[in-house]
């Protein structure tokens, strides 16, 4: 095939899909998908880590777009979403959670205004919840990363009413403007151009889910400004395949750090700091995880002595808590070091 011909049949845009057991939500996210009337030319990759559901016949009979990838193992995010864009033949690229549903043209109204601001490397839309109240959709980047201090149980609450008293914004970006710089879009909606990503390169394959898209847009923010549209809105359920692989209910409280979850988004945070922001903002970090620790037993014990009826956190939670940042010790050399290594907690 001879470049010409190659542009010529060239797909305006690739959805791409990572399925791990959702088969109903991306079922209603691909039927809300066909349903809407499109302009585009448009494929759809289902990039699957090992769901133990028999889905790829049902899914891939839907429509003749849909190709299906099988990984073998349940790979996480990253290398699962890479899976999928070497094999895209769209010059967008559209990274799409099985756990949304695409309302109001929302995909045709993103890619119309993205393709005319050349300007931006990558776009996100308001996202909403299902009851179409707003949801996060992205945000600012702070310093080192330090806003992670926020999910900290008790001493996020410190920060928190430190950053209100001086007077600094929240870096989560909720309420979206005509059209609002940020620099991190939430991986539920990331439209890009595949001729960004051979610039900036693929997600991470270090990361096995939590933060990888925040440490990618850092690379495709290179290229240029990211941006979240508020006209298309995306309804984003929430935690579909998280609330599979961890048996939880509750996707959306990245302060719950006592489970297999929560040692996840640590190491994860922990990862993206070392990866992004270097050694020193890494080791603080690793610091303020550590010293959350006596933080946690005593505000705990004085929550319990004062707030009887109310208590905010439970002794199950601090040992939870301690046994996770005493497992994120053994990540850390590793962490140091910076060798390719795939940070999946057992």
């Amino acid at each position: 095939m001879n470049v010409e011909t190659g542009i010529q049949n060239q797909l305006d845009l690739s959805i791409i899909f990572v399925n791990y057991n959702t088969m109903q939500l991306m079922k209603d996210c691909i039927h809300s998908i066909l349903s809407q009337p499109s302009s585009y030319s448009f494929e759809i990759i289902i990039a699957d880590n090992h769901s133990s559901e028999d889905a790829k016949d049902e899914i891939t009979g839907i429509h003749s777009s849909i190709s299906w990838i099988q990984m073998g193992y349940n790979s996480g995010f990253a290398r699962a979403n890479n899976a999928a864009i070497r094999v895209a033949k769209g010059r967008n690229l559209l990274i799409l959670n099985t756990d949304t549903l695409i309302i109001d043209n929302a995909i045709e109204k993103a890619l119309q205004l993205f393709e005319t601001d050349n300007q931006y490397a990558a776009c996100g839309v308001q996202l909403l919840n299902p009851d179409h109240s707003l949801q996060i959709s992205g945000a600012k980047t702070v310093l080192g990363g330090i806003n992670t201090l926020l999910s900290f149980p008790y001493m996020g609450d410190l920060v928190r009413s430190f950053g209100k008293f001086i007077g600094t914004p929240p870096p989560s970006i909720e309420t979206v403007s005509k059209k609002t710089d940020v620099d991190w879009i939430v991986g539920a909606f990331i439209l890009t151009r595949k001729s960004v990503v051979e610039k900036s390169g693929l997600m991470d394959e270090d990361f096995f889910m939590y933060s990888e898209e925040i440490e990618w847009c850092s690379r495709l923010k290179k290229q240029g400004k990211l941006c979240l549209y508020d006209e298309p809105k995306v309804v984003h359920i929430g935690g579909g395949a998280s609330k599979e692989f961890y048996k939880t209910s509750n996707w959306n409280n990245g302060k719950i750090l006592w489970n297999k979850k929560g040692l996840q988004i640590i190491v994860s945070n922990m990862l993206r700091t070392r990866k992004e922001f270097g050694i020193f903002w890494f080791f603080l970090l690793d610091f303020f995880y550590c010293i959350e620790i006596p933080y946690f037993f005593v505000a705990m014990i004085i929550d319990h002595l004062f707030n009887f009826k109310n208590r905010k956190y439970l002794p199950k939670h601090f040992w939870g808590y301690l046994i996770n940042i005493f497992r994120l010790q053994n990540y850390i050399p590793k962490m140091i070091i910076n060798k390719p290594y795939f940070y999946k907690v057992n």
